[in-house]
């Protein structure tokens, strides 16, 4: 069996984890320090002016969507916008080109591919590793807004039935509640003591962050503000149905897991079977290479595994 193969695998690999650790190394502290604490407080706390402040949150959740129509930019446009990473758009447009000299370099000194593959090969390497890396940081974010959203709703119910507005009670949760959502309650705030209506805050944020729950906020929020009513009770019935939503959620998640394992194992197990058994006896379909059905079987047996990864994952693909 030949290594080139493994060795393409592993350049990916290699770029992928590069990604990540150049974003460790530029941006470590300011990470740790953000997981933390939320990122619109510390600003204020080291001096800087409130307008200053909201002007430099915003233009950090735009700043990738304002860029989508960068050629290459637009591939991962909408990944960055829901991750909020530090990169700027032109640092990472930067950090793709290097990635792909990388692995054009890598392919150049460990395969023996011709010029045109590696040429044509690096840049999906480079592209691809940072575009699974904005995925993954995407996820993560959206995940954690989910879990964070239930209790700053029952916050603002709490500071709704003690007395306080809706602006009062928008602004207690933008400085009691950690990142990410902390600081997209605090650009709400922000907004609403400078003179702009807070529903269209609220829905401005339902349309940049683009999860279920925010738009039902958003929408409670521009019902009970056109019709009146008691917004405390809407808002407590609405952190019920996320909670409960959310908690359904993992059920299914715990319910579906050894399926998509499983599911998994049975797509992949005939290629980790082919490459062991061309490692254990690299001649043994020596003789079948040499017939005139092994490409058209290779063909069908690649279909094949490709219609069985689909069916397994529409077989656990549950939707709630």
């Amino acid at each position: 069996m030949s290594p080139e193969p493994i060795i393409y695998a592993a350049i990916f690999v290699g770029v992928l984890l590069a990604v990540e650790g150049i974003y460790l190394v530029v941006f470590g502290s300011s990470i740790r320090l953000n997981s933390r604490v939320n990122r619109r407080l510390d600003l204020l706390e080291r001096g800087n002016d409130r307008e200053e402040v909201l002007e430099t949150l915003r233009r950090e959740r735009e700043q990738h969507r304002n860029c989508a129509r960068i050629p290459l930019f637009s591939i991962i446009s909408d990944r960055a916008a829901k991750a909020n990473i530090a990169f700027s758009p032109r640092a990472l447009i930067l950090v793709m080109v290097g990635l792909s000299i990388a692995a054009f370099v890598g392919l150049t000194f460990g395969t023996s591919a011709s010029l045109a593959i590696r040429a044509g090969l690096a840049p999906v390497m480079g592209v691809g590793a940072v575009y699974l890396w904005l995925n993954k940081k995407a996820k993560a974010r959206m995940a954690l807004i989910e879990e964070q959203l239930p209790d700053a709703v029952e916050l603002m119910v709490r500071s709704l039935r003690v007395g306080h507005p809706f602006s009062s009670a928008v602004n207690i949760v933008a400085q009691e509640v950690a990142d990410p959502l902390g600081s997209e309650f605090g650009i709400i705030a922000d907004e609403a003591a400078y003179g702009m209506d807070i529903t269209e805050s609220l829905n401005k944020m339902a349309e940049t962050i683009d999860l279920p729950d925010l738009r039902f906020l958003a929408v409670a929020v521009n019902i009970q503000q056109k019709s009146g009513g008691n917004l405390a009770e809407i808002l407590e019935g609405l952190a019920k149905v996320i909670r409960a939503r959310f908690k359904l959620f993992r059920r299914v998640k715990a319910i579906t897991a050894e399926a998509k394992w499983s599911g998994t194992f049975l797509s992949f197990f005939p290629l980790l079977a082919l490459i062991g058994i061309n490692l254990a006896q690299p001649n043994y379909y020596d003789k079948v290479m040499e017939t005139s059905f092994f490409i058209p079987a290779v063909i069908g047996v690649g279909l094949f595994l490709g219609v069985n990864i689909i069916f397994m994952r529409m077989m656990v693909n549950i939707k709630v």
